[in-house]
């Protein structure tokens, strides 16, 4: 195992067992395990953006009108269809929270969503999200990533450098959107207004439209126009699954790909049970069994 120090020299060190948990997104060293000729498969994953209401009407539709004070912040799951079988759904929603501008690259813009431990925030947000395969974006190990960052680049583009932000309206009506309604967007990064329907492809924006009508029956308030849109949610999950076997090691014996970032998990519980999982698995081989 080579370990790269900070002034930039690398110290090798051997070991038996190496658990190589690493995040959605880092494709420095995806690249690198390519070139390793480590065998990886590009996966399904999903796109879309970030939307925004008034914490206080998503309250109102989740405990009802005179609700009761003092209740935490109103969250909620949604899913659905689009009309071509694509899965949409809310993603990673934030109660009382802020969007975040999670930039890595430059001329590239990703964002992403958190709430403070209050919870008080004046708006609600989450992801929305329309599912993508290797049919959209190609079967190399990498062209997901290739995808992530032609969007990525994209949102750059609209927003000239900041979060390119449009109403729903807006954005369905494919127009550039001139002033805010009654939703001020909680944004943690400077933003801009942009179209981001030049952002996505055309099938997530057709799946994000067609599945508003249903959740807006389910959550009052939802399909408001003048909710604020944010862009562009493209890491959701790992776009690249690092092939192990039944005992979770890789073809590279000793290496053991393991949560979100090897395409085994789709958040933090899943990805700390798989932790438990490969942790076993190495303990089994490690520690002898009692007579």
């Amino acid at each position: 195992m080579s370990l790269r120090r900070a002034d930039g020299s690398e110290e090798i060190r051997e070991t038996r067992h190496l658990i190589l948990a690493v995040g959605h997104s880092a494709r420095d060293t995806f690249h690198m395990l390519k070139d390793m000729d480590i065998p990886l498969q590009a996966k399904s994953f999903a796109v879309g953006l970030r939307i925004e209401h008034p914490q206080s009407s998503i309250n109102t539709a989740q405990y009802g009108a005179g609700h009761p004070a003092g209740l935490p912040a109103a969250d909620y799951k949604l899913t659905g269809t689009a009309p071509d079988g694509r899965g949409v759904y809310s993603f990673c929603m934030c109660p009382g929270g802020q969007v975040v501008n999670a930039s890595s690259e430059e001329e590239r813009i990703c964002v992403n969503g958190m709430s403070l431990a209050a919870r008080n925030g004046r708006n609600a947000n989450s992801a929305l999200v329309v599912s993508v395969t290797p049919e959209d974006f190609g079967s190399d190990p990498l062209s997901g990533i290739a995808f992530q960052r032609k969007l990525e680049h994209l949102a750059w583009e609209s927003g000239e450098g900041h979060i390119p932000v449009q109403l729903l309206a807006d954005f369905s009506q494919n127009t550039v959107s001139r002033c805010l309604g009654d939703v001020e967007p909680d944004l943690c990064g400077g933003w801009q207004f942009g179209n981001l329907r030049r952002v996505l492809p055309e099938a997530v924006s057709r799946g994000l439209l067609a599945s508003i009508p249903s959740f807006e029956r389910k959550i009052s308030g939802y399909g408001r126009p003048d909710a604020v849109l944010s862009g562009v949610e493209s890491r959701t999950s790992s776009p690249v699954r690092i092939l192990r076997d039944e005992h979770f090691e890789s073809s590279l014996a000793g290496l053991f790909p393991c949560g979100e970032g090897a395409g085994y998990a789709g958040g933090i519980t899943s990805a700390a049970v798989d932790g438990m999982k490969v942790a076993e698995e190495i303990l089994r081989r490690t520690i002898p069994e009692e007579p």
